[in-house]
């Protein structure tokens, strides 16, 4: 607790406190930046305790600032394990949101999609989620301030943050489709096998990260919700080469209608 809470004194020093609504940025996701009246950018190095942000296309800030009436935390880009952190260093930031006083949190991401149904550009919004990590953000000594030992995981992602943002996205006319979120270690993308194993035990798309984050959310009580955008099309039997440009540019079209989605959605919690 010590370094999270010497994080939480240093934010609080610089100016970010009474933050209401969390968000974490994924892969080639980051419009809803135009929705925030930004007051502070700060890179992840400059925050005791955050780590560096490795990938490419994660810018690695914390920004601070509005979206109408309430104040936001913005993770410009997370932390993997694949980058070679400890889960307790993927979900230190989130642990850090709940001390500033953050009631919900929003999470985003970008996923290949195991459902045949679903298609590139596609949002879908997490149901549920078949964790194939290795290790636990909650292995070692409890942090009891935070959450009990063993936190229930019937529902990971809350029920009204997920209805707030299906009825938003009927609202906004936004096809916001419903899947189960199966994460792997990566850096590697899978193979042909592992695409159908995925797809016999249940899942309907595949990504990287946001797990670990929710369950540390989970586990100390802090309300979250998750969109993924469909990156990539994952048929064992019609399996093409992925082209990262290609991706980054897919995610950034659907990015526009996630933000704007997001962005009105917290409006009226």
């Amino acid at each position: 607790m010590k370094e999270l809470l010497i994080a939480k004194n240093y934010l609080n020093s610089i100016g970010i406190e009474r933050a209401e609504v969390g968000f974490v940025l994924g892969t080639g996701l980051s419009n809803l930046l135009n929705y925030v009246k930004i007051k502070q950018t700060i890179p992840y190095t400059e925050i005791p305790g955050f780590c560096a942000s490795t990938v490419e296309f994660h810018k690695g800030n914390l920004v601070y600032g509005t979206i109408e009436n309430k104040n936001v935390l913005v993770m410009q880009g997370r932390f993997h394990s694949y980058e070679g952190y400890s889960m307790q260093q993927i979900v230190f930031p989130i642990r850090v949101m709940k001390l500033l006083g953050v009631k919900y949190l929003f999470l985003s991401n970008a996923a290949g999609g195991i459902n045949l149904n679903f298609k590139k550009g596609d949002l879908v919004l997490i149901d549920d989620h078949i964790n194939l990590q290795s290790g636990n953000p909650l292995t070692g000594k409890n942090f009891d301030e935070l959450g009990s030992r063993f936190p229930d995981m019937n529902e990971p992602y809350h029920p009204d943050l997920k209805n707030a943002l299906l009825q938003k996205a009927n609202k906004l006319k936004i096809d916001l489709k419903k899947g189960v979120y199966a994460v792997v270690n990566g850096p590697n993308l899978e193979t042909k096998a592992e695409y159908r194993y995925l797809k016999i035990i249940g899942a309907d798309m595949v990504g990287m990260s946001t797990v670990p984050e929710v369950i540390a959310a989970n586990h100390a009580n802090l309300p979250c919700t998750a969109i993924s955008v469909i990156t990539d099309e994952c048929d064992p039997e019609n399996l093409k080469l992925v082209n990262i440009e290609e991706i980054i540019a897919i995610a950034a079209k659907a990015d526009e209608k996630l933000s704007k989605l997001f962005a009105e959605t917290i409006e009226d919690l």
